[in-house]
Parts: C-alpha cells; structure tokens; sequence
C-alpha cells in the first residue's frame, strides 16, 4: 500500500474548541505524511463551518469502511463509542486520544498527541480486542423485532419512572429468578467500568473475558451482581403481568421499546471492537490514575508473590 492509498479516519467532538484545534493539527500531519484524513458524513457539516476541508474524503462517500486503515477518535468515552458504531462492520482500529474527564476507553492524553500521530503514520501500534455483545429483541410470540451489538453494555430500565419492572432472568436457557426492577444491566469488561461500575457492579480486567449481569433497585432477596461465562446467553424477559413497558439502551445510543412479554437475548458478538494501543499500561495503574485512588503506603514489588 502506497502513503496515498492510506486512509485514516478522525472522529471529533466538533462543539468543542480544544478538539477542533486538535483536529486541524492531526488532518496536517496525516496528509503531510501523504495519507487521506476522512471524516464521517455526520461530522463534516459542523467541522466544514470551522476548518477548511479540502482533500479530506467523506467516510460513505468517496471512502468506504473498508478502505479505513484506522480510525482517531477526539474526546471522551462518548466519542470513542461513536467512533466505534462509526466503523462497526469493518476492521480498522481505534485509537482515543482523550479529550474529556475520566475517559477510559481513551489510550493517550492529549499532552501525547503529536507523538501518538507520529506512530499512527509510521504503524508503530498493537491493536487489542474487546469483547462486544450481540443483542437481539424477541416479542411475546418469540419473533425478532430488534437487532443491535453494545462495546459497554445493553441495559434493560423501566421506561416510567413512577412504574417498576417485572422480570425474569435466564442463564444459559435456565430460569434464574423473578423480581421487581429499575432495570438489569448486561456489561462487557469494557464497560464494567461505566454504567456497570455505577449500578454496584464489579471492575472486570480487560483481559478477563466474561459478562457481568447487574439488576438495578432489584426488590429480591437474590438478585446480586452476576458474573458469568463469555460464552453465556443472557436473557431478561419483560414479563406480561409488569405495571409498565421498559426500554433497551446499548451503549446510551442505540435504543428500542421493551413491550410486556419482550425478551431481551445478550450473548457475546462475533465481531469484537478493536482498539489500537501504543503504550501497553496495566490496568490497575489506568484504574488508579482516573478514579484518583490513593495508594500511599504501598511498599512496592518485592518480586512476585510465592
């Protein structure tokens, strides 16, 4: 492949001035090196009014998902799971440089912009791959009415807040139990540090693969934090007798009425989200670094434990 053939995707949060600057800084250095900076046909209008795009393709237009090398992604989790439905379907990775606050789906800080461009154009970058969910909907007579994938998690609420929630979880095809709800949350790793994370649910390690299953105000005896195999097939189902509908949310973008006597089925996606890395950090360190944990007193590594 020639530098000309190389087409590398920016998403940008495009109301904010600091990314926007970012953006004009990343598109010099992509088409310096000769490559194609592109963007999605959702941002250009707003970033057209604001930078100058010539030479810039549009993803769907002139460049297909296919023709992706990569994908830059300015701004927050927010952004970054955007940018990851933004390039659902084809195999170019994610690199988040983080513009916002805690931002754990984000590999660099922008203080390590330039540097991380840099490596983007010379190849320098592992790509790492996240476990996602397929999720489908079923109505009371079994059939499919909804079909979508969720990187974080897909979370079944109740869709009035003066109604509460009659469920039915099932594992593997096994009835689980029944109860009264907000709503259950289903996360993958990734997102086990999101909605999961809020709801009570356990930090699960990237590299551990499994689904976490989270009921919300749950008015049982057993309805605890699950953590269950990635191969699992979740399932929550609606059920006839509840006092109000629910609604499904993948992600916080992707959404779908949950009718009594809906079927919500999660299992692991055969397409996982991959994300591009440069600095290969533990995990514990990001998870100290964002939440601000204190560590004073911690002697250090004395060689492994026996």
């Amino acid at each position: 492949m020639t530098p000309s053939d190389r087409r590398i995707l920016l998403v940008v949060h495009s109301r904010r001035d600091d990314t926007v600057h970012a953006a004009e800084r990343i598109i010099t250095a992509v088409r310096a090196a000769g490559a194609m900076p592109v963007v999605s046909a959702e941002d250009r209008p707003e970033l057209a009014e604001r930078l100058p795009l010539d030479g810039v393709g549009t993803l769907g237009v002139d460049v297909s998902i296919d023709d992706l090398e990569l994908a830059i992604v300015l701004g927050g989790d927010g952004t970054i799971l955007r940018a990851a439905e933004t390039v659902r379907g084809g195999t170019a990775p994610i690199l988040g440089i983080n513009m916002g606050h805690v931002g754990f789906l984000a590999e660099i800080e922008r203080d390590d912009m330039d540097d991380a461009v840099r490596r983007v154009i010379a190849r320098d970058y592992t790509v790492e791959e996240r476990l996602a969910l397929a999720v489908r909907v079923l109505d009371a007579d079994d059939e499919v009415i909804f079909e979508t994938w969720a990187l974080n998690e897909a979370t079944v609420e109740k869709a009035s807040r003066e109604r509460m929630l009659e469920v039915v979880m099932e594992v593997d095809g096994r009835p689980l139990s029944s109860f009264g709800c907000d709503g259950v949350v289903m996360a993958t790793p990734t997102g086990s540090t999101a909605y999961n994370f809020s709801a009570g649910g356990p930090v699960i390690w990237p590299t551990v693969e499994a689904i976490a299953v989270v009921p919300l105000s749950a008015h049982a005896l057993f309805a605890r934090p699950l953590v269950v195999s990635p191969d699992a097939t979740v399932a929550v189902e609606v059920l006839e007798r509840t006092s109000g509908s629910g609604i499904l949310w993948c992600d916080g973008r992707r959404s779908h009425e949950l009718p009594p006597g809906a079927r919500v089925v999660v299992r692991r996606s055969s397409r996982p989200v991959r994300l591009a890395r440069l600095h290969p950090a533990a995990f514990t360190d990001r998870l100290v670094r964002k939440f601000r944990l204190p560590v004073t007193g911690w002697r250090g590594s004395t060689g492994g434990a026996s």
